[in-house]
């Protein structure tokens, strides 16, 4: 029985990374990729994240956020204005914060994602421009889709 289980384990693994990628029409260019942390206290939250090398890359602590870069590595730092961390794209931008070329914009994106059977809230209401809209894991995971421009 166990050595079934171990077998029928292995082929479930080996089946699973060898599945193919999406299809590249059902891929999504959604921008910088960041992790954005729920904090109580700006300045503490800043001071300890530099001492594991991030440095601020934007945002104000007197505004009570910032966003940290270490490497490749992005997080944002935000007192007081979301309930819970979160998932955070940015269609439009890089993971320097630097505008890229062109982008899928926020609304092709929440209209793909309802296509899906998702639920993205309401429709956004400007034809263009920053917007924003955040839709839920099955685990209860906020995943926020944040265009600046």
């Amino acid at each position: 029985m166990k050595l079934a289980h171990i077998l029928l384990t292995g082929l479930i693994l080996a089946a699973a990374t060898q599945a193919p990628p999406p299809a590249a029409g059902n891929r999504m260019a959604l921008g910088n990729f960041s992790v954005s942390l729920s904090v109580t206290n700006i300045g503490a939250a800043k001071a300890f994240y530099e001492k594991l090398g991030f440095v601020q890359i934007g945002g104000d602590p007197a505004q009570h956020w910032v966003i940290m870069k270490s490497g490749s590595t992005n997080i944002g730092l935000f007192q007081g204005m979301f309930p819970r961390n979160a998932l955070t794209f940015n269609p439009g931008w890089d993971q320097d914060g630097s505008p890229t070329g062109a982008f899928e914009d926020v609304r092709s994106i929440q209209r793909r994602l309802r296509a899906a059977g998702l639920d993205v809230g309401a429709e956004i209401a400007s034809a263009s421009g920053p917007a924003s809209f955040s839709v839920t894991d099955p685990d209860g995971n906020p995943i926020l889709f944040d265009q600046h421009r």
